[in-house]
């Protein structure tokens, strides 16, 4: 399935898209895509209804994937070729940090240049929802707590990310920079996670043309690392890292300034096209 939310934000509707590609109308049937609706028997609810009775929308608005995040963390350095290109070393485990939930907007949202900001950049990112509660569960049983995927734009801002002190969190938590969507596509629709073409244009140039099959920690394993140190709760969206081709790594450097076009896709998870504006 192609879970979707439609609307002006904070009316966005629950949706699925159907075999031919119309929008149809859940909210006589869920709340929203968050929650129960995603959890195994929520899924089961809507799988059995026929789709192509429901009302059809009218799309003036995608908004984010999935509703009522707690919890959006981020995997940093889990390319092999992209930690080469920014001149890092492979981490021995998993590098965490988080991204605020107020950064997260529709997939086609216009994105917003943070004030005193010069280096505004980009990462397609393969998003992983959790569908149910999961505490120190095993790699092996892992996935049965993924719900599905979804494309992610992890926008940065590196002066804020590596220059200032602290944390990655404040170079990554801008409003607007957290993108995902359009579509939450069930895990059973992804028959390897591990083997998904990546993409990146700006203003019409390719940067970014990867795949999740160089990803140093895989998605199973990304899910057990983090249910060791906390609960991952339904709705929580995993960030699982991005391939090469980044402006920081390049030489010079590159970044994004008001009025880019940024364009981004996942094999199969559909894709996202933003504006760059400067926030005022």
């Amino acid at each position: 399935m192609k879970l979707m939310r439609v609307g002006q934000p904070g009316q966005e509707k629950p949706a699925i898209l159907d075999a031919d590609g119309k929008v149809r109308d859940l909210s006589q049937h869920v709340d929203d895509i968050s929650g129960a609706a995603i959890s195994p028997e929520g899924l089961a609810r809507i799988a059995a209804l026929d789709i192509k009775s429901l009302p059809e929308l009218t799309v003036d608005r995608i908004g984010a994937c999935v509703a009522g995040t707690g919890k959006f963390i981020c995997i940093g350095l889990n390319f092999s070729d992209h930690a080469a290109e920014t001149g890092a070393a492979v981490p021995p485990e998993p590098v965490i940090f988080m991204k605020a939930t107020s950064a997260i907007c529709g997939p086609n949202d216009d994105v917003l240049i943070p004030r005193g900001s010069e280096k505004t950049d980009w990462e397609v990112e393969l998003g992983v929802v959790i569908g149910k509660t999961a505490k120190y569960v095993s790699e092996a049983e892992a996935m049965d707590y993924v719900v599905g995927y979804c494309v992610s734009h992890d926008v940065s801002e590196r002066g804020f990310q590596t220059e200032r002190a602290g944390q990655w969190t404040k170079g990554k938590s801008c409003d607007t920079f957290g993108p995902i969507g359009p579509w939450l596509v069930t895990r059973d629709e992804i028959d390897d996670p591990q083997n998904l073409g990546m993409w990146l244009k700006v203003n019409g140039e390719t940067m970014q043309d990867g795949s999740s099959n160089t990803m140093v920690y895989g998605v199973a394993f990304v899910v057990s690392y983090l249910s060791q140190f906390m609960s991952l709760h339904p709705g929580d969206v995993i960030s699982t890292g991005t391939p090469p081709g980044v402006g920081m790594g390049m030489k010079p450097p590159r970044y994004l300034k008001p009025g880019d076009v940024v364009e981004l896709g996942i094999e199969r998870l559909g894709s996202q096209r933003q504006t760059f504006v400067a926030d005022r």
